[in-house]
C-alpha cells in the first residue's frame, strides 16, 4: 500500500486511515458531516495525491486525444481543462478524466487513481498508431505528483493570498502555471469536484509538504479543516458528479451514464473510438440510463441494492446512496430500464426485502 507526501500529516491529525486504490488514504477526521458542512460554508483541504497524471507531447498529441476521448479536443485552447471519458472499444468506458492544455503539443490528463494503470495502458496501445513512444512522448508522472484540493466558498480567497498573480476571476474549468507559496510553476486549477468552488494544484512531491502548511496558515482565519474521503464522496454525489466504478464502469456507455453531452459527433471531432457504436446507440434509442433518484419512502438507498418496479420486478440497481447532509434527504442515483427512467417515475429500492418507494429526479439534488 502506498502512502502520500501527506500521509504523516494526515495520522497527526488523528484521522480515520483506510486503503482507498491502493493507497494508505483518509476517510475522516472529525466526521463526515461536519467535513461536508465546512466545505459547503467555508473551505477544505482534501489530499487527492493518489490521483494519477499522464503527459502528452508532441505534434501528435492533440489528434491522439481526439482519437481516444469522446469529447472535442478541439474546442480546447491553452489554460482551458476540459472533461471527457475514454471509450474501450466494446461499448464501456475505461476511465473519466480532465484533460488540461497548455499547447496544441502538450496535455495533461488527470485520472482516476484506481484506473492510473489501466489508463496508461489503454492509452499506450494507441502510441503506435500516431507515432508517439510512451517514455518520450507519453509519461506517467503520477508516482512524482501530488495534489490538493481545496474547496468551498472560501477557498479562492484563501488561496489568493499565497499566489503571485489574480485567481479570483478565473472561469471555471481553467487553470494557470504560478507561484503559490513561493513554490513556483504551481497549476492551479478551477475544476473541483464538490460544487463548492474552489481549486486544485499540481506540483512535485518535494513541495508537498511547504504547500500544505502554507494553505492551513492562510486559512486559519477562515476555518480551514482538512477533508477526508467520506465527505468528498456525499459532496459530488450531491452534485450528481459520477465515480467511477459505482456509476459508470467498463460495462456502461457514455450515453447511458448520461455523458452524451461530452461524448461529441462533430466534424471537428473526425473518428474516434467507439463512435459508431455510440451513434446507433444515439439513434435507436436507451434502452437504460443512469438516473438520480430521492427515497420517498423512510431508508437509505446503498451501492448495489436493487431497483424494482411497482411489482417487484428488478429493473435496474444502485449505484451510489447516501443520506444528503445538506437536503436531510436519501439520494442516489442508479440504473433504471426504459421506460421508468424518465423524470418523474416513480420507482422502488429494495432494500433489506422492502420495496422503498423513490422518485426519479434531475440532479443537481441541492
Amino acid at each position: 500500500m502506498k502512502d502520500t507526501v501527506f500521509t504523516q500529516k494526515h495520522i497527526a491529525l488523528g484521522a480515520k486511515m483506510a486503503p482507498f486504490a491502493g493507497f494508505n488514504m483518509p476517510i475522516e477526521y472529525i466526521g463526515i458531516n461536519k467535513e461536508h458542512t465546512a466545505v459547503r460554508e467555508g473551505v477544505g483541504v482534501f489530499d487527492v495525491s493518489h490521483m494519477g497524471e499522464i503527459w502528452l507531447f508532441g505534434r501528435h498529441a492533440k489528434a491522439l486525444l481526439q482519437y481516444i476521448c469522446s469529447n472535442d479536443a478541439d474546442a480546447l485552447y491553452p489554460g482551458r481543462a476540459q472533461y471527457t471519458c475514454l471509450p474501450n472499444g466494446r461499448g464501456g468506458i475505461v476511465d473519466d478524466l480532465i484533460v488540461y492544455c497548455f499547447s496544441d503539443t502538450k496535455f495533461l490528463l488527470g485520472v482516476n487513481a484506481s484506473n492510473t494503470e489501466k489508463d496508461w495502458e489503454h492509452i499506450c496501445s494507441f502510441a503506435e498508431r500516431f507515432s508517439m513512444k510512451p517514455g518520450i512522448d507519453l509519461v506517467n508522472a503520477s508516482d512524482d505528483t501530488c495534489q490538493l484540493a481545496i474547496q468551498g466558498p472560501k477557498a479562492m480567497e484563501v488561496m489568493q493570498k499565497l499566489c503571485s498573480e489574480d485567481i479570483m476571476s478565473m472561469p471555471n474549468y481553467t487553470f494557470k502555471q504560478l507561484t503559490v507559496a513561493g513554490v513556483k510553476d504551481v497549476l492551479l486549477a478551477t475544476t473541483g469536484y464538490t460544487g463548492s468552488g474552489g481549486c486544485e494544484i499540481y506540483a512535485p512531491n518535494a513541495d508537498g509538504e511547504k504547500l500544505w502548511d502554507a494553505i492551513f496558515a492562510a486559512g486559519e482565519p477562515y476555518g480551514i479543516m482538512p477533508i477526508g474521503l467520506g465527505a468528498r464522496d456525499t459532496l459530488r454525489l450531491e452534485k450528481g458528479y459520477l465515480l467511477y466504478g459505482n456509476d459508470m464502469d467498463d460495462t456502461t456507455s457514455p450515453l447511458e451514464a448520461g455523458l452524451g453531452w461530452i461524448t461529441k459527433f462533430t466534424e471537428t471531432k473526425g473518428d474516434f473510438v467507439d463512435r459508431d457504436f455510440l451513434l446507433k446507440q444515439k439513434a435507436e434509442g436507451l434502452k437504460r440510463k443512469l438516473v438520480a433518484f430521492e427515497l420517498v419512502d423512510r431508508g437509505i438507498a446503498r451501492h448495489g441494492y436493487p431497483i424494482c418496479d411497482a411489482t417487484g420486478n428488478q429493473i435496474g440497481h444502485v449505484t451510489s446512496g447516501t443520506m444528503s447532509p445538506t437536503t436531510k434527504k436519501a439520494i442516489g442515483m442508479g440504473y433504471v430500464d426504459a421506460p421508468l427512467f424518465a423524470l418523474g417515475s416513480e420507482i422502488f429500492v429494495n432494500v433489506r426485502d422492502r420495496l422503498l418507494k423513490a422518485k426519479v429526479v434531475k440532479a443537481p439534488f441541492c
